[in-house]
């Protein structure tokens, strides 16, 4: 900027550099001993001429620095200039739309194996983690009065039968013995033989079987413990399919089902697990139960998974994820849109070039682009870029940007 310029524009500053200059003039004149008046011997003059010399450097040097950063400040700063307004409209386009849940993966089949008999642990026939087929050997229990029990029923049957054949043989050679004896004996031994039989179940419960295919958990019992009926013992799993739990709230509940009855439910159902992965299979929903939480309004789903390497195990927790592909849905960019007070809004430009807020309502949110559920058509024209210089109703000066186009470079979102 101008020196000349500056003084015209900024007087103040002006005179206290002039005063500034004067009280250096002065000093200086001092210093050289130059004399403009006639000698004065009084010291203390000598002292104050200092003094006002001393503070005149210090209030030049506070004025020549604010002139130079008020010099420099002003010819170094940029010209600001206006982002460009630019708006679009509104695409129809085909969006797949990932819905995540927070789930909870459990096996298909996961029991207590308990003990069914009284009696000491005599035999542990499978390792923690081992996998086991139907009708395997578990573990065995050495019964304390079970096999006695089965000896004495199996004699009382022995006995009865001999009774019955010494009759029926009396009775076929048309002795003193009657039909209705031979009948007697005959109900004595079928009872006898199912006391025996009663018998034989109560000792084959000491021996503990896998009932399907599965993996063994845990083991909470030591060989040669004392066992009670109803001890646990351990836990068995069938991960061959595994139910995945998740709940879904109501609103998304009948949107499933609205597409279920319409028959244009396309649909993908993949797991997401902990460590950030995918699951290699995907899956179907296997049930919805019968009814909602009314303190959360959600109503859980499941999701059934198949898992033939096993990967799966009964506890583990992941993410559901469902994907769905919305024909000819309505997408705006995020960064057109902006908040307040928790409803989104966007400007709309007339056909008199005219800006309007207008409210929309988003029906789902992608990386870059809004699904808009109402508010906007085709035939709308929102502004994209520059919306920090316009003010509702207030007329505009804009260029046009075609959806593809704006939809090419989306990286940019809501403000």
């Amino acid at each position: 900027m101008n020196p000349t310029v500056f003084a015209m524009r900024r007087p103040v500053t002006t005179l206290m550099l002039v005063v500034a200059l004067v009280s250096g003039g002065v000093l200086a004149l001092n210093t050289m001993q130059v004399v403009i008046l006639p000698p004065l011997n009084t010291p203390k003059i000598h002292v104050y001429l200092d003094y006002i010399g001393t503070r005149g450097k210090q209030v030049k040097g506070y004025i020549v620095g604010q002139f130079e950063s008020y010099y420099h400040k002003h010819e170094e700063e940029p010209h600001q200039e206006h982002h460009k307004i630019v708006i679009t409209s509104p695409k129809p386009m085909d969006v797949t739309v990932i819905q995540p849940y927070v789930c909870q993966i459990h096996s298909r089949r996961h029991i207590n194996v308990c003990a069914l008999e009284n009696g000491y642990l005599q035999e542990i026939a499978v390792r923690e983690g081992q996998a086991v087929k139907k009708g395997d050997l578990m573990f065995k229990i050495v019964p304390v009065l079970y096999k006695a029990k089965l000896d004495a029923e199996l004699a009382e049957a022995r006995l009865a039968e001999l009774e019955y054949n010494n009759t029926e043989s009396l009775f076929k050679r048309k002795a003193v013995v009657s039909q209705n004896e031979v009948l007697l004996f005959k109900a004595k031994l079928d009872r006898a033989k199912a006391k025996a039989d009663l018998a034989q179940a109560e000792v084959n419960f000491t021996e503990v079987r896998a009932p399907f295919d599965g993996i063994v958990d845990r083991q909470h019992e030591q060989l040669g413990s004392l066992i009670k009926e109803g001890d646990f013992l351990t836990t068995l799993s069938d991960n061959s399919v595994m139910w995945v739990y998740f709940n879904v709230t109501e609103a998304q509940y009948l949107e499933y089902m609205a597409g279920l009855k319409q028959g244009n439910q396309d649909q993908k159902i993949e797991l997401k697990l902990a460590n950030g992965n995918k699951f290699p299979q995907t899956g179907k929903i296997g049930a919805i139960e019968a009814q909602f939480n009314n303190e959360t309004g959600n109503i859980p789903f499941r999701a059934d998974f198949p898992n033939p390497d096993g990967l799966l195990r009964h506890g583990q927790t992941g993410s559901v994820l469902i994907s769905r592909t919305l024909k000819n849905a309505l997408v705006i960019p995020q960064r057109a849109t902006f908040e307040v007070l928790d409803k989104r809004y966007v400007y709309v430009v007339g056909e008199d070039d005219v800006v309007h807020q207008r409210e929309i309502a988003v029906q789902n949110e992608l990386d870059d682009i809004f699904v808009i559920n109402k508010g906007l058509d085709v035939n709308d024209r929102i502004l994209f870029e520059g919306g920090r210089q316009v003010r509702d109703g207030e007329k505009v000066e804009y260029e046009f940007r075609s959806p593809e186009e704006v939809m090419a470079n989306q990286k940019n979102h809501a403000e």
